[in-house]
């Protein structure tokens, strides 16, 4: 009898050390994340051994125990997982067999152009710097038919249809993936509704995107986009400059919204100073308020407007008051 309780206390002290290491995370406290890749055609003791190894696990043999007793050992995918050492072997064990791969969130703000795009998938490591940029239009498969349309290889790049919003990558997501989901994140939120009022309007998609987006790096609030869109759209059809600052910018690359005279003389089609109509395409992506507001500007007697350096849109009708405001709000 006495054999019989020791073997027993030594039974539920092995047990518990089990179920402890187990349901019991390496360490709770910890706030580290690990990518962690399981590659294909590993097997369970490889990849309780790679957990091991990487600190994330206390006892690789107790992770193969638990998926054997569990028997999901071959039902193990491969795949990114993002772990920490404040997880269970338990619930390392459920995500990699469920197949909850790693994916990154991307958040692109508006106004952001294909350059700052680019930079910032390259630095998550989705892409090479340039990718995006350099991306072959021409020979991109279309599975949208209304984009193929619009592009009609009007421009080099996918400057200003890369719609922003927070997407989600598995790390090894191709780069002609990513285009597609931008695109068809475009293709939603340009409803049946504002596609069928452009052409109402006897405009395209493309003009649309590009006076949007020249909107979006002008103006902050969605009042001041429409009118000031009501000023543009005036501009245009009376065959005056635009004299968009921000398309000088997107030139030079500055931050700032003083342009210098030097900068006004930049020859390029982007330049609205020196060539009348749109510049030769957007200058960034912009957001769906911009883009609305591009579609329904709003009537006005202005013909002028300035941004001052807290945002504030002050509007003139005559050229003459418009200098006087520069004067007034710019020096």
């Amino acid at each position: 009898m006495k054999k019989f309780f020791v073997f027993l206390i030594l039974f539920l002290i092995v047990v518990f050390f089990i179920w402890q290491g187990i349901f019991f995370p390496l360490d709770v406290n910890s706030s580290d994340e690990k990518i962690f890749s399981v590659e294909k055609g590993q097997g369970l003791f490889q990849i309780g051994e790679n957990l091991e190894k990487q600190g994330l696990i206390k006892s690789r043999f107790l992770f193969d125990f638990y998926l054997i007793s569990k028997k999901k050992q071959k039902n193990l995918q491969a795949g990114k997982y993002l772990l920490s050492p404040s997880m269970t072997i338990a619930e390392i064990g459920e995500k990699i067999i469920s197949g909850k791969i790693y994916t990154m969130k991307i958040t692109i703000p508006e106004g952001y152009n294909i350059e700052q795009i680019d930079a910032r998938l390259a630095k998550a490591d989705l892409i090479e710097r340039g990718e995006l940029i350099d991306f072959d239009i021409e020979n991109f498969q279309f599975t949208i038919f209304n984009l193929q349309s619009i592009f009609n290889f009007q421009i080099s790049n996918l400057e200003g249809f890369l719609f922003p919003d927070t997407y989600y990558f598995f790390p090894s997501t191709k780069t002609e993936e990513i285009v597609k989901v931008f695109l068809d994140n475009f293709d939603k939120k340009l409803t049946l509704e504002l596609r069928e009022e452009i052409e109402k309007q006897n405009k395209t998609v493309f003009e649309i995107i590009t006076m949007a987006s020249m909107l979006e790096k002008e103006v902050i609030t969605i009042e001041d986009k429409k009118m000031v869109s009501g000023i543009l759209w005036k501009r245009l059809d009376s065959e005056i400059p635009l004299q968009v600052d921000a398309t000088i910018t997107y030139l030079t690359g500055e931050k700032t919204t003083k342009v210098g005279l030097e900068d006004l003389k930049i020859d390029s089609p982007y330049n609205t100073y020196k060539y009348k109509g749109f510049p030769i395409g957007p200058i960034c992506s912009p957001g769906l308020d911009s883009i609305e507001a591009a579609i329904y500007p709003e009537d006005s007697h202005y013909w002028y407007y300035l941004s001052t350096p807290d945002g504030e849109t002050i509007f003139s009708k005559t050229l003459k008051e418009h200098r006087i405001n520069r004067e007034k709000y710019l020096k």
